[in-house]
């Protein structure tokens, strides 16, 4: 045993929560009176960005729809949450640029510690495959507010098989021993890697994006893709879907699929598909909530997104529906309930 794992005691007591499956009793049938006492929400996926404070690249880029082209911070969030019940939210990295990741840091755990705000804890962000990496991670080892790191791997500078190289894995298996997760956001087409990243890092949970950011469009009808390709196809989605949900170190975050709608005539029922796949293939214990808020707005707004979940999951137990908003992010982020 290393050093490492000498001074973390809790990295079992962390991990051993991904390990209960979709067992789980069905305690009931739908929901009723969800109206008049709504459930609470954790939002897991919480995006907030200054950008007098930081430097996002991409930001400026000519893709980038105009939406997000501006800062949006805690009373922005509170505006578009307003009357939802979100009752902590839990910061997600915004890609800043990589000279400017540890003034990021430092901002989400004072926000974090601040009972000003909702959030109380943070994804950041970090080079896992950077010999740097170790040096930069083990300065968070014993802050509590950081519960784990992402790097966005969609990217053009992130090829094929890149989070499966030598230093890549190594990193990723250290932030297991600290206590901390790996949030996997990857083309759907790359899912393969994802699953193997975290078949080699069996000690780290491995949080997969935006059901593993599916493309809604993939299951619509030409006429309504609105002229684009869809980014993947269905069966090797489900494929590669099942092969992480096999592995008991990963759960599933049941968010970003809005950004991908038709944005003309998007309805609830074209975000079923993707989400009940992932919420029956990892089951009721291994999926956790997130807004993905304002990447959302890109399509709709918060509370649409929000309320287009719980049609969708509304024919499900209380009991379900409660893990997936609310419970299961306290048990894995370990927060106050």
């Amino acid at each position: 045993m290393t050093g490492l794992m000498k001074r973390n005691p809790n990295r079992r007591r962390f991990l051993q929560t991904s390990a209960v499956t979709g067992a789980a009793v069905i305690l009931g049938g739908p929901t009723d009176a969800q109206d008049a006492d709504p459930l609470p929400i954790i939002d897991t996926h919480q995006h907030l960005w200054d950008l007098d404070k930081f430097t996002l690249p991409w930001v400026n880029a000519q893709s980038e729809p105009a939406v997000l082209k501006r800062s949006y911070v805690t009373k922005d969030f509170l505006e578009a949450t307003k009357g939802l019940n979100v009752v902590k939210a839990v910061y997600m990295e915004v890609d800043v640029r990589p000279d400017l990741q540890d003034k990021e840091a430092e901002h989400v755990i004072a926000l974090s510690r601040s009972p000003e705000h909702p959030t109380v804890a943070a994804v950041i962000s970090g080079r896992p495959a950077s010999e740097k990496f170790r040096d930069y991670i083990l300065k968070y080892e014993d802050v509590p507010e950081i519960k784990g790191v992402r790097q966005v791997l969609q990217v053009p500078e992130t090829p094929q098989g890149f989070c499966l190289g030598e230093t890549f894995v190594k990193s990723v298996r250290l932030l297991g021993e600290l206590g901390k997760s790996f949030d996997i956001c990857i083309r759907p087409s790359e899912l393969g890697d994802g699953a193997k990243l975290a078949e080699r890092c069996p000690e780290t949970r491995c949080i997969v994006d935006h059901c593993g950011n599916a493309d809604p469009k993939a299951w619509l009808p030409e006429s309504r893709r609105e002229g684009k390709e869809p980014w993947h196809q269905v069966d090797q989605w489900k494929r590669d879907i099942d092969a992480l949900a096999k592995r008991e170190n990963v759960i599933c975050k049941i968010s970003g699929l809005i950004a991908r709608a038709p944005k003309k005539d998007w309805k609830a029922e074209d975000l079923a598909p993707a989400i009940n796949f992932c919420l029956d293939t990892f089951g009721p214990d291994r999926v956790i909530y997130g807004g993905d808020w304002p990447v959302c707005k890109v399509t709709a707004p918060y509370r649409d997104w929000v309320h287009a979940l719980k049609e969708i999951i509304g024919s499900r137990s209380r009991s379900e529906q409660k893990k997936l908003l609310h419970d299961n992010a306290v048990k894995y982020y370990e927060l106050a309930p």
